[in-house]
């Protein structure tokens, strides 16, 4: 096809679509965003209206008939996931689902099964991003000489000591969504991507707020998920891995990911209080040989076409999926991960939190 029509589901005018997938989607010619739905017609017509789009929805079932739809895309909450990609499942249609792919691991294995030979993308954009492809090219070419260890420490930023009635759903551990299975999960997904899967990993989840307040209101509500996640590791070629990830955000460095070999160093940062590498512009460090220190490496334009390079934060990265997905439709090739990649991950999630329980070994 030569353009691809796209309807979201989820396109709240101020939400996370908003400020990712519809300029990302802008930003690509071989897109053409024709369907939003939300879950209320003054929502749905609000975004249509900002969005410039014709058709709007308040039923997610009408949106994903919609016959000039190809690709239907879940941005709705993680709660409705499930629902609303099974039913763009049944229609035929190909399915761009965020992440994480369902609250529990057994909706997530559910929807691999129903997706089974099916085109599908999971949004894990963190692999994506220009200067994250660019540090495993340099890896893979011998920049560090062989990897020793990697170390990255970031920022939640959301898990802190206060939020908004509008987010009060991220500190209750029955919706599904953590510093672990955000922040940590997606930049899990940049490591691996790099460096390679784990051969054993293991982790501590601490849950030190018992809880946090509602600005709104000045009311306090309770903290139950872990907002301080550890994960160890080695990786199958033999490097350790450290992680850790903290809800809320420090007054010191919120995103810092060295790569450390026998022969250089590399070190991929954001400045500012936001630590979820998946959303940021990220600065690429390196240095080798008799340097004693690091320096800038400038991001070659080849890893950024064919998105535009000024197209900034969380849009640049989900742009880079989308147009990896296009070649991967023109070329008839499987580069983009999807959902049974998700369930990949999630499996991993699922074993980090069981260890917290039983204490038995978190697998792969």
């Amino acid at each position: 096809m030569d353009t691809i029509g796209v309807g979201i589901i989820g396109a709240s005018p101020d939400g996370w679509a908003a400020f990712s997938h519809v300029p990302a989607l802008k930003a690509l010619p071989c897109y053409e965003l024709r369907a939003v739905g939300t879950s209320r017609r003054a929502s749905a017509d609000a975004a249509a209206a900002r969005f410039g789009v014709a058709a709007a929805f308040d039923d997610h079932e009408a949106l994903i008939a919609h016959p000039g739809v190809d690709l239907v895309v879940v941005a709705s909450t993680v709660t409705r996931h499930h629902e609303h990609a099974a039913a763009a499942l049944a229609a035929g249609k190909m399915v761009y689902c965020e992440w994480p792919l369902a609250g529990r691991l057994a909706d997530a294995e559910d929807l691999a099964a129903r997706a089974a030979g099916r085109r599908t993308v999971i949004g894990l954009q963190a692999r994506y991003a220009p200067a994250v492809r660019h540090a495993r090219d340099l890896v893979a070419g011998g920049y560090v000489g062989e990897v020793l260890g990697t170390t990255l420490i970031g920022s939640g930023m959301s898990w802190g000591g206060e939020t908004d009635r509008a987010h009060v759903h991220l500190f209750d551990a029955a919706v599904g969504l953590s510093p672990l299975t955000v922040s940590a999960a997606h930049a899990l997904e940049a490591v691996t991507h790099v460096l390679g899967g784990f051969a054993t990993v293991s982790g501590q989840l601490t849950t030190a707020r018992s809880r946090t307040r509602v600005t709104d209101d000045d009311t306090t509500i309770p903290f139950t998920v872990p907002d301080q996640v550890s994960v160890v590791g080695r990786l199958e070629s033999g490097a350790a891995v450290s992680l850790f990830y903290r809800g809320g955000w420090s007054r010191g460095e919120n995103l810092r990911w060295e790569i450390n070999g026998t022969e250089g160093d590399l070190v991929l940062r954001a400045d500012g209080p936001n630590g979820n590498l998946q959303t940021r512009d990220l600065v690429l460090e390196g240095g080798r040989g008799d340097d004693d220190s690091v320096h800038e490496i400038a991001v070659p334009g080849s890893y950024f076409d064919p998105v535009p390079r000024t197209l900034e934060g969380p849009a640049q990265n989900v742009a880079q999926v989308y147009a990896a997905l296009a070649r991967d439709l023109r070329e008839g090739t499987r580069t983009v991960p999807g959902f049974d990649h998700a369930v990949e991950r999630h499996r991993l999630v699922a074993a980090l939190e069981r260890q917290q329980v039983s204490g038995a070994p978190a697998a792969r």
